[in-house]
């Protein structure tokens, strides 16, 4: 057997016996709440996720974005946390659609996504985090586009 049948073998064997048993759970957002994904401002896709419960905004999550995105087409953001979190969401006010994305998070799962979004206009950016005892924490921050990146 060569090595790399044999480091093969090992990593199937240890995904094999994590993965059972972990529990990972993901809810289908767009599925299960439809509306916040036609939504076209944040508050009422807010509502339409997590409903009226109010929103505490915290320091507890970073979220880091440009303050001036010279190119709308990929503005990168990155949301970390280190609260006791099931979900977190990206909301933005310059898209015909407020809703970016959800994540479900894994049980005692860390906190820290980088992705990219499209802005065609200058707007504030939303975070949303429900904490595992239902408390909705919230951060946000304005950017510039300078070039719109949806066609404008």
């Amino acid at each position: 057997m060569n090595r790399r049948k044999f480091l093969g073998m090992g990593v199937a064997a240890v995904a094999a016996i994590v993965i059972p048993t972990s529990s990972l759970r993901a809810m289908d957002f767009r599925k299960e709440k439809p509306k916040a994904w036609e939504a076209t401002d944040s508050a009422t896709a807010i509502k339409e996720l997590y409903g009226d419960a109010p929103l505490k905004e915290t320091k507890d999550i970073s979220l880091k974005a440009p303050k001036l995105a010279e190119n709308g087409g990929s503005i990168p953001i990155t949301i970390k946390s280190k609260l006791d979190l099931e979900s977190v969401a990206l909301f933005q006010d310059a898209n015909p659609r407020s809703a970016v994305a959800v994540f479900s998070v894994p049980k005692g799962g860390i906190v820290n996504y980088d992705l990219r979004m499209k802005m065609r206009k200058t707007s504030k950016v939303t975070v949303v985090a429900k904490a595992t005892d239902g408390t909705l924490y919230t951060v946000s921050r304005n950017v510039e586009v300078s070039i719109g990146g949806c066609g404008g």
